[in-house]
């Protein structure tokens, strides 16, 4: 499907791995020019490699630790100087580790919160400058389900991916405007089809420690559709938001992607 991305000047964080990596694939599919910020460049690099042979008209990596305002802004420089523009940012990146809130500690909160929330934080605002003086842009962040009706085990992760989807919704009215759309995709369980698709750093390296095959199969059951989501699934619907040509009248809008765990309307 052409949906206008051709050449376009593309951010994604978190690229390398799982959900990123199918995001990157995505644009790559649609001849888009793609800066993959990570924080793995080896994981980020080997994505690149394929998003090339993929069709993508560029794909470079810049290794990025967006908890890290000036690294942050670096990416974002990095793509508006190889490309004359940034029209898409995707704020992919997250990490989690499964635990009930009693369990946890005050320095993984902040771990949780500088990596889903304030990671979002920099890279907006970063983007913001270079896409504000051109009147245009997309940006498209990834949230949870988690976000919208709470998820045992994933309270601060939960809390933060809520103010992410309330975050974007202000970001809409600020900046619409400017001719910026914003908006938020929400996974539900999300797994990778394989080993090859996750770094050494991905929240995924370990899949057991996150489900078990028979919570996963559970998990399945429990969802209209059946099944458990794939990283392919999250990409198809970012590269439509990100369009102008499919999704030019949307902006503001939470999207959950999650075979049908959320049904919020």
């Amino acid at each position: 499907m052409d949906l206008d991305l051709k050449g376009k000047s593309v951010v994604v964080t978190g690229g390398g791995s799982n959900i990123g990596r199918a995001i990157v694939l995505a644009f790559a599919s649609e001849g888009a020019n793609i800066v993959i910020g990570d924080i793995d460049t080896n994981q980020a690099q080997k994505t690149a490699d394929l998003a090339l042979q993929l069709g993508a008209a560029s794909a470079t990596v810049q290794q990025t630790d967006v908890t890290q305002y000036d690294q942050a802004k670096a990416l974002i420089k990095a793509a508006a100087d190889k490309h004359g523009a940034l029209d898409v940012l995707v704020n992919n990146v997250g990490w989690d580790r499964l635990m009930f809130f009693t369990q946890t500690e005050p320095s993984f909160w902040q771990k949780v919160i500088q990596i889903n929330y304030v990671g979002v934080l920099n890279c907006t605002h970063a983007a913001l400058e270079v896409m504000v003086p051109r009147n245009s842009g997309a940006i498209v962040s990834i949230s949870s389900d988690a976000s919208r009706q709470g998820e045992p085990r994933e309270a601060v992760y939960g809390g933060c991916k809520a103010a992410v989807n309330s975050f974007m919704k202000t970001i809409a009215k600020e900046n619409g405007r400017y001719g910026i759309r914003c908006n938020v995709v929400c996974p539900g369980v999300t797994i990778p089809s394989s080993s090859d698709e996750v770094g050494g750093t991905s929240m995924w390296s370990d899949a057991g420690s996150m489900f078990t095959p028979e919570q996963l199969e559970k998990v399945a059951k429990a969802l209209p559709l059946r099944k458990v989501g794939r990283p392919q699934d999250i990409a198809n619907a970012v590269a439509f938001l990100a369009s102008n040509k499919s999704a030019g009248h949307v902006t503001g809008q939470v999207l959950s992607v999650s075979g049908g765990y959320s049904m919020i309307g």
